[in-house]
């Protein structure tokens, strides 16, 4: 018969593989940071940048399409983005603007991306982020740019339509929004605080359990978190990290009108600085257009795409404040400009167009 001793002993054994593992673990990724320094010395003599969203995506892809298991391969991209984030940081911190303060989707957003080993440049708007972006005080800005509830952020959408920054990443976040409150308690609530964006996404929830509560947009979720914190008769619609940040209860967890609530953020980065990514092989191209107000003009847009099979994926419209019902559209295709097919359709595209401007190009999400 098994002594009772004898799970103990089995648990014992293999906490201590995990141990002789986990050292082993420790001694090869310090031994990838002492490659990642050599490979930083050349890049500096060649002047080339730090950080190539390009060649870490197809190292994401690499080890995910050669996982073994039994280790999710969804669980290869965030573990790796970690590494790689703590072996750049070992060259110069990398410094990222997002909307802020501490505990916004954005910041969840940049570390999700770039890892947690950066220099985080908290911006009080949309605006804030792209000066700081351009300025020089960050490498990247991190902005969002649709939601799968409410769709395009159109702030950002205008300010891409001028600004010289260009999109060098993407990155998808599932947004799960939450009540938070100093105190544990829905009673005596008069407004509610939280980005637009998240009032209208949990809208429904708003609607059936806080009628009578003020809908109050301010600039930021986590900014709403944090009036909440000064102010009991306030709650507000944040995550989980605005609510460990601020010291605020939970009183009511994925409040959302969609379960599948996701937010799609770009990854923008000054054109002087640094050079646009190469083709990874699973890229997308955005771009923004106008053309003449004519019939058959959007048709005869569209052509170039069809006529060399380029697939579009995304097609949204926006006023071009002219005073004469014109539009830009703004486009993502799949594929990469030094694609044979990709350049010929773009240069055609180019052609038809009264106004033309690539707002990047990009690997496609790896997460």
């Amino acid at each position: 018969m098994q002594t009772p001793e004898a799970p103990q002993t089995n648990l014992s054994s293999l906490r201590e593989q995990i141990d002789a593992v986990d050292r082993q673990l420790l001694a090869l990724l310090n031994r990838r940071a002492g490659l990642a320094l050599e490979v930083g010395e050349l890049k500096k003599r060649e002047g080339s940048v730090v950080f190539r969203p390009e060649r870490e995506a197809q190292v994401i892809d690499g080890l995910k399409s050669n996982n073994p298991g039994p280790l999710r391969s969804d669980s290869v991209a965030p573990i790796w983005r970690e590494i790689m984030s703590a072996c750049r940081s070992l060259e110069s911190p990398t410094r990222v603007a997002y909307l802020g303060p501490a505990g916004t989707f954005s910041e969840e957003a940049a570390l999700g991306f770039f890892g947690s080993s950066i220099a985080r440049v908290p911006c009080a708007n949309f605006d804030e982020v792209l000066h700081a972006t351009l300025s020089g005080a960050a490498d990247f800005g991190v902005v969002p740019v649709e939601n799968s509830t409410e769709g395009v952020v159109t702030r950002a959408l205008d300010l891409f339509l001028t600004t010289s920054l260009f999109i060098i990443g993407e990155t998808s976040l599932f947004v799960r929004h939450n009540l938070l409150r100093k105190q544990d308690s829905l009673t005596a609530i008069q407004a509610v605080c939280a980005h637009p964006q998240a009032l209208a996404q949990c809208h429904n929830w708003l609607s059936n359990h806080l009628p009578l509560a003020e809908r109050r947009p301010v600039s930021s979720n986590a900014e709403g978190a944090r009036l909440a914190a000064e102010d009991p008769t306030l709650a507000a619609i944040a995550s989980t990290r605005a609510a460990s940040e601020f010291g605020l209860h939970v009183l009511a967890p994925a409040i959302q009108d969609e379960a599948n609530n996701r937010t799609r953020f770009a990854v923008l980065a000054h054109p002087d600085r640094h050079p646009a990514p190469k083709a990874s092989g699973h890229d997308c191209t955005s771009l923004v257009v106008s053309v003449t107000n004519r019939p058959g003009a959007v048709h005869d847009m569209l052509v170039p795409l069809k006529t060399h099979g380029v697939s579009m994926t995304r097609f949204e419209s926006r006023p071009a404040r002219s005073g004469q019902w014109e539009y830009y559209f703004y486009i993502d295709i799949e594929g990469h400009p030094d694609e044979a097919r990709v350049s010929t359709a773009l240069r055609e595209l180019r052609s038809v167009c009264a106004f033309f401007k690539i707002l990047g190009t990009y690997p496609l999400d790896a997460h």
